[in-house]
């Protein structure tokens, strides 16, 4: 197994349904050497979930303190809490020399690109918005409002392309992985 490139970030962006969590999870079977940045929320822990291990979970007042004082690489309010990405783990990690990668949406991945640019940007996109739609549909999960909503968003999302430093499409889940790969250096 090869090393990562030692110490580089890598924000991993894409609409809903397009795979970013199937892909994320095969590479950190294959690559464990990467660490997956653990978002803050102001939101309670839903059951089994553990502080520093799936959120850091802080009060609103921490959060806004932790805002003001730059700690965040991106941050946004999403019914009612606060999310975002917490800078100081993500240096430690970086200086440790350990590769980092990040899954955000959209906005967090252009706040990131002001807030922490030497961070190499990579959009995650279908293979066409009918698949999109099939994959959404597939999960079982959405009313057809949700997921022409959902649609809609990846429409705007996937016209923000040409802002990313690369972008792959997740058609064939292995050929996928095997380019995030490359384009990740492992």
């Amino acid at each position: 197994m090869s090393q990562a490139n030692p110490g580089r970030l890598t924000v991993l962006t894409g609409p809903s349904g397009v795979g970013k969590g199937t892909l994320v999870g095969r590479l950190l079977e294959r690559h464990p050497e990467i660490w997956l940045s653990i978002s803050a929320t102001t939101r309670a822990p839903r059951s089994g979930e553990q502080d520093g291990v799936h959120y850091f979970f802080l009060n609103r007042e921490a959060f806004e303190a932790q805002i003001a004082a730059g700690g965040f690489l991106e941050w946004a309010e999403f019914a009612g809490n606060l999310y975002g990405t917490p800078r100081q783990p993500v240096e430690r990690q970086l200086e440790a020399g350990r590769p980092v990668l990040l899954e955000i949406e959209l906005e967090g991945a252009r706040q990131v690109r002001k807030s922490f640019a030497a961070g190499f940007q990579l959009f995650i996109k279908p293979p066409s918005l009918e698949e999109l739609e099939a994959r959404i549909r597939g999960r079982g999960t959405d009313s057809d409002e949700a997921i022409a909503r959902r649609l809609q968003r990846a429409r705007i999302e996937l016209a923000a392309e040409s802002e990313f430093d690369a972008a792959l499409i997740n058609g064939d889940l292995e050929v996928a992985l095997g380019e995030l790969e490359a384009l990740m250096g492992l």
